[in-house]
């Protein structure tokens, strides 16, 4: 009886042991090792080309015109002048108001060795060089307001007159005359044979040292951006005797300009005027003199209106140039005072009364 109950004992124990001893330790568990995110990769700056137009943003400056002043041309702009050539060729073109409500254009030309004959040249108005001076530009135009003789010495331009045939650059189209236009809506500037002529002269050819960036803000080589967030595709401006509207092309991404109803052509190349950038700049414009001559506010500053128009979209914004400071580029900022950047490309500047604009 004892021997069967020290067996019973005995077994009992080697039951208790057996899964203790057959029971497998279990793996710790490794520590996790936590993997260090590396930081996003800076995007690499985008590389501007040495030849990029600084009136435009566009590398397309031929290489003996980097660096260089651009040339600004006063063009006649009235219906009896019509077709102007070699106007396509500009980069910026402002429209501004002289006596009797016309208008007239002030051309300005990036590259002074690729200007083409242009027509017809008219006279100086203050306020065209007041813009010009912002660009470090040479002045181009046949006969001035006599008026302002003492102010344009005072502003020192480099200056081509019609009137005197400067550097024998100017001439009268006998296919207009002998097409029975007037004899102002006749002349002409050979721009072909400007940079000779300039380096001939000894004329200072660099820029200043503080006109060798961009004239405005541009977006990317690659971007072309709506402005604002408001639909634009045609602009109206009423200037008084005159109107220029332009009507947005939706494959050239454009506004295809008309001067008072009509296509505003080149009469070389018989394409109609077209412009990435659309700028209206409202300010004060008044008579100043019993023949008519404009007094106008070309200073601007921050309380000033203004539109810009670009790629089907608007934007209002302020615009100033600084205050007795011709020498200063203009400036464009968003109304809470940023300045704004703009699309690369041709620039359209209309400077006009307040309240003259129409859009769609």
């Amino acid at each position: 009886m004892k021997k069967r109950i020290c067996m019973i004992l005995m077994l009992s124990l080697a039951l208790s042991i057996l899964p203790a001893c057959s029971k497998k330790e279990e793996p710790k568990p490794e520590p996790k090792v936590t993997k260090e995110e590396e930081p996003a990769a800076e995007p690499e700056p985008e590389v501007i080309p040495e030849n990029q137009n600084l009136l435009t943003g566009v590398p397309d400056l031929t290489d003996g015109a980097i660096g260089k002043r651009p040339v600004a041309v006063m063009v006649n702009n009235i219906p009896e002048a019509m077709p102007q050539y070699g106007v396509e060729k500009a980069d910026i073109i402002f429209e501004i108001p002289v006596e009797g409500d016309h208008t007239r254009f002030m051309a300005l030309y990036a590259d002074y060795t690729t200007i083409p004959q242009v027509c017809a040249i008219r006279s100086c108005r203050y306020y065209f060089p007041a813009f010009s001076q912002g660009f470090d530009a040479f002045y181009v135009n046949w006969g001035i307001d006599d008026s302002i003789s003492d102010y344009l010495d005072a502003l020192n331009l480099d200056q081509y007159d019609g009137i005197a045939n400067a550097g024998g650059l100017f001439g009268r189209d006998q296919e207009r005359q002998n097409a029975g236009y007037a004899l102002e809506h006749t002349g002409f500037f050979d721009g072909t044979r400007f940079a000779e002529t300039v380096q001939a002269d000894g004329r200072r050819t660099d820029l200043l040292e503080d006109k060798r960036g961009p004239a405005f803000h541009f977006n990317g080589l690659e971007e072309q951006l709506k402005a604002g967030d408001t639909d634009c595709k045609k602009v109206t401006i009423n200037f008084g005797a005159q109107t220029a509207t332009l009507t947005y092309d939706e494959a050239s991404k454009t506004y295809k300009k008309d001067n008072s109803g009509e296509p505003q052509i080149d009469g070389r190349t018989g394409n109609q005027l077209g412009f990435t950038n659309v700028f209206v700049l409202e300010t004060s414009i008044s008579v100043r003199d019993e023949i008519g001559h404009k007094q106008i506010d070309w200073e601007g500053g921050m309380d000033t209106v203004g539109y810009y128009i670009s790629n089907g979209g608007v934007q209002k914004i302020h615009w100033a140039k600084g205050a007795n400071n011709e020498s200063s580029y203009l400036t464009f900022h968003d109304e809470s005072g940023q300045e704004i950047s703009i699309n690369r490309g041709k620039t359209y500047i209309a400077v006009n009364y307040p309240n003259q604009t129409t859009m769609e």
